[in-house]
């Protein structure tokens, strides 16, 4: 093999670990960052400005037994109402999570009165 096709494999084999190693560094975000998932944050303003995109994690820390945080669609998240059961064990358990897909995110926690006081978030992946 002549000196001009070993190289030229050498950058096709870096551009191939270029490539892969952009599909595969999703971000992981923590909803209210230190505060958590709770009545005390304003999801909107945590939410502005971030990088979201598909196939990112977003996870939600919450106070076991008191919260949970529920996947619905757009017009459950502007109801505030869960048509189907939240997760007994991620309640009991105090942490959710979910992978992002392209588009509009919407969850809310499934408490009654909880999402009407705030705690339901919208989020946009690019």
């Amino acid at each position: 093999m002549g000196r001009g096709m070993c190289s030229a494999s050498l950058v096709a084999l870096g551009f191939a670990l270029l490539v892969c190693s952009a599909m595969v560094s999703a971000e992981t975000y923590v909803v209210g960052d230190s505060k958590g998932w709770g009545l005390s944050v304003s999801y909107d303003s945590w939410s502005n400005g971030k990088p979201f995109a598909a196939g990112d994690t977003i996870v939600f820390n919450f106070q076991a037994g008191v919260h949970n945080a529920v996947a619905v669609g757009a017009s459950e998240y502007q109801s505030c109402k869960v048509r189907t059961a939240a997760d007994s064990a991620t309640m009991a358990s105090g942490t959710a999570k979910f992978d992002l897909k392209k588009g509009v995110n919407y969850f809310i926690c499934g408490v009654p009165g909880h999402c009407a006081a705030g705690m339901k978030l919208r989020v946009v992946a690019n």
